[in-house]
């Protein structure tokens, strides 16, 4: 970092939750880089069962903000952080770190630490779920079904596998339960039968590999993917499918109707029964029905990346 100046905010806020991923955290030696190139570095340990946003309650008091996390930790720092003058660094201390691969983040500590000072953002799109009357904020994705049962069947393999439990419990899903959905789209009622729900707003999943093509985290719009496939094998056809149009490989191979894809501003989810519910990786006690809006723009997230190349 020789030669490199502070952002032209020096005062640095580092919230990290001890408890994420391995429990091997670098960003504290990220904390002592910043410092070492003249930064003013907070450092604020993140407590079970207190609210992210007692320790963001003087967060417009500094330039960046540090998230380090899961993908849970970061999307309800940057929710918490929405429309409000600050960048936000999602650094990965996680499991999948879902956000932070999709923003493109480095995992070296020092290279995380360039980011800051070189002070590169592009502003986000965020998701409002409302659920029970409650509010909460979802950077990645929200979904109903598979997904939720696939991130279920993780929790006890995590600790083994990392990143791999997710892979190995979906595919345990060999036979989900399916119902009806029934959503409002921006005004237009649509029903469907499937496995799942998700409402993207970044695109690409565990190792890289899209959910689907053609999503943006900066349009002002999400992407519903409705899973009607009977198993997540047989949802292999539109992942290749979607490789291809990332790597411009030509025209679809299958085309398959195992998924339907659209975009929507705001959508509201029911089923005829209720369904597990996740959003940005936490499983929550709640369950269908539940509804989402775009906050267009809400976060600056710092990130070498421009925001054309965040699409998938």
């Amino acid at each position: 970092m020789t030669g490199q100046t502070p952002p032209p905010n020096k005062r640095v806020l580092v919230i990290y939750n001890p408890k994420s991923g391995s429990g091997n955290n670098t960003v504290l030696q990220c904390a002592e880089m910043l410092r070492a190139a003249g930064c003013e570095v907070k450092t604020r340990e993140l407590e079970k069962d207190v609210p992210v946003t007692d320790a963001l309650h003087d967060a417009e008091l500094f330039g960046v903000v540090v998230a380090a996390g899961g993908d849970g930790t970061v999307s309800s720092v940057a929710y918490a952080l929405r429309y409000k003058d600050v960048l936000l660094l999602a650094y990965p201390a996680g499991t999948a770190n879902l956000i932070a691969l999709n923003l493109e983040m480095p995992e070296d500590p020092r290279a995380l630490a360039d980011l800051v000072l070189a002070g590169h953002s592009v502003r986000i799109d965020l998701g409002e779920l409302t659920v029970r009357g409650e509010k909460h904020g979802f950077a990645m994705l929200a979904g109903a079904g598979a997904d939720a049962s696939m991130i279920k069947e993780s929790e006890e393999l995590k600790p083994r596998f990392g990143a791999l439990a997710y892979v190995m419990s979906a595919l345990r899903q060999v036979n989900p339960k399916k119902t009806v959905f029934h959503m409002v789209a921006d005004g237009e009622p649509r029903i469907a039968e499937g496995i799942g729900v998700m409402v993207a707003n970044f695109g690409k999943a565990n190792f890289g590999l899209p959910i689907t093509s053609d999503v943006s985290p900066s349009d002002g719009k999400f992407t519903v993917v409705v899973l009607r496939a009977s198993n997540v094998l047989q949802l292999l056809p539109n992942l290749i499918d979607s490789v291809r149009s990332r790597l411009n490989l030509g025209d679809p191979l299958f085309g398959t109707g195992n998924i339907e894809t659209f975009e929507a501003s705001e959508i509201s989810i029911d089923a005829d029964e209720p369904f597990p519910l996740q959003y940005d990786g936490e499983l929550h006690s709640e369950t269908t029905p539940f509804s989402a809006r775009v906050l267009p723009g809400a976060v600056r997230f710092v990130t070498a990346a421009r925001k054309d190349g965040l699409k998938t």
